[in-house]
């Protein structure tokens, strides 16, 4: 592995605040490895920041030196964008903090939090924002991407309720960014993901939720799963903006409560949260657990912590990962056909494929008020393969790719950037669409030499 400069080494390691792990240091091996195992990359140092000046120094040095750099915040990264080969590793996971002002309903979040610690600490005051539903991910990743959860149907997707930030740019400064302070970084931010500085402090809005919600999922075997999509379509078209409800075809996990007839066979699993009124939600969701005859049902009101962690165990950092998604303006019934046929024999042990319905708040924003442009679609559709040994990769991304293009004469062509997976030919035009020349501009301006480049890349105009 090629050597980083020494002088840039033994000036990291005198000025940093935090501390500079390199190769053959303690800890090393662990700092190194992010949550997919399908990247397995060593940086020539990681700078493990402690706070916006050592973000800071950090940079200044990669640049003196002419070094690439990656950005880590929660390192959940289906590209392997939060992590790279032979370069420094800015690597903010250790900053956590979190401050709530339960009058002004908001918060201040520092940039190594993670969806749990946020709701955690959000959810003493009753208040809450959309977040991610696998609690291991980190808040600025997720946001700066988008951000959709349970509660985006409601109060809008994570970037919508963004308030402002404090940003590193490209030129080593500290600035603060929202509606009044450098408006255009920050229209480019709420959306365009890590291209144009690293986050140090994010403020959210938050909201009224819980402590209590209306949550679970309805399974359904795998053979009743066309006629219950389609139900399930029509229901959600009427739905309430506080109800999100994702159609998930996975395994049956081998554990109770899961009858043992079903266990490990495809089925039909309905998620859902209701952030509202308790006796509201039940009505509200009565028609969808009179339909059918599921397997299993298990609804009732919970904790919102608890919903936001219910996905932890199926996703476990260290196993390997591969996305691919769309956007779709109907769940059609060839959809839902094209579907049923790639997942009736899920390859992969871990392996997921949902729908998840938009509109709402989210729907109601502009596709031009911030630079995420998929604010009309009425679906999307997330293929994600999960696994353990390396012999299976070609097998696994094979299928996705294969179903990924099936299903593109019936999608629009655009797809959610922290859903990408990294080895699309284009894959930030697809991801921004008509906001993706805005955004070249923008990133001209702020980053003229593209130095934030691990990233699904805005190259400059």
């Amino acid at each position: 592995m090629p050597q980083l400069p020494k002088a840039m080494l033994d000036s990291l390691s005198t000025d940093l605040r935090g501390r500079l792990i390199r190769p053959g240091d303690a800890g090393y091996d662990e700092a190194r490895r992010g949550w997919n195992g399908r990247f397995d990359r060593r940086p020539g140092a990681i700078a493990r920041c402690a706070d916006a000046a050592d973000v800071v120094t950090a940079i200044r040095a990669a640049r003196e030196h002419a070094i690439p750099a990656a950005v880590r915040s929660g390192g959940h990264s289906y590209a392997g964008n939060s992590t790279i080969d032979d370069g420094l590793l800015i690597d903010l996971s250790a900053r956590g903090g979190v401050e709530v002002n339960a009058g002004e309903r908001t918060a201040r979040v520092a940039p190594g939090v993670r969806w749990g610690a946020f709701d955690a600490a959000c959810q003493t005051h009753g208040l809450a924002t959309t977040g991610a539903t696998v609690s291991a991910v980190g808040v600025p990743g997720y946001t700066l991407g988008g951000g959709t959860g349970y509660l985006a149907r409601k109060h809008g997707l994570a970037l919508d309720n963004l308030a402002g930030v404090e940003v590193v740019t490209a030129d080593a400064r500290i600035i603060r960014v929202s509606a009044t302070e450098n408006p255009d970084l920050f229209w480019a931010l709420r959306g365009g993901s890590g291209n144009f500085g690293v986050v140090t402090s994010l403020d959210f809005r938050l909201h009224e939720v819980g402590p209590e919600v209306l949550a679970g999922q309805i399974v359904h075997p795998f053979e009743d799963a066309r006629r219950v999509l389609r139900f399930y379509r029509d229901f959600m078209a009427d739905a309430p903006d506080a109800l999100q409800a994702y159609a998930f075809l996975i395994r049956v996990p081998p554990v109770e409560p899961f009858p043992e007839e079903h266990r490990g066979r495809v089925a039909l699993f309905l998620v859902f949260c209701y952030a509202g009124v308790i006796a509201e939600g039940e009505a509200e969701l009565k028609p969808l657990r009179d339909f059918g005859t599921p397997i299993l049902e298990l609804v009732a009101p919970q904790p919102y912590v608890e919903v936001q962690r219910a996905f932890d165990a199926g996703m476990a950092k260290g196993l390997r990962w591969y996305s691919k998604a769309h956007y779709l303006d109907a769940l059609s019934d060839d959809v839902i056909d094209l579907t049923l046929t790639a997942t009736e024999d899920l390859p992969g042990p871990f392996t997921m494929v949902y729908f998840e319905r938009e509109g709402g708040a989210v729907g109601r924003v502009d596709p031009e008020a911030t630079a995420f442009p998929h604010r009309r679609a009425e679906y999307a559709l997330h293929i994600f393969p999960g696994w353990s040994e390396a012999a299976q990769d070609a097998e696994l991304m094979d299928w996705a790719r294969g179903f990924h293009a099936d299903l593109a004469p019936n999608a629009t062509g655009g797809t959610y950037v922290n859903l990408l997976g990294g080895d699309e030919e284009d894959g930030a035009r697809a991801a921004y669409g008509k906001n993706h020349d805005r955004l070249t501009q923008i990133k001209a301006k702020w980053d003229p030499d593209n130095f934030f480049r691990s990233n699904h890349n805005v190259r400059p105009a």
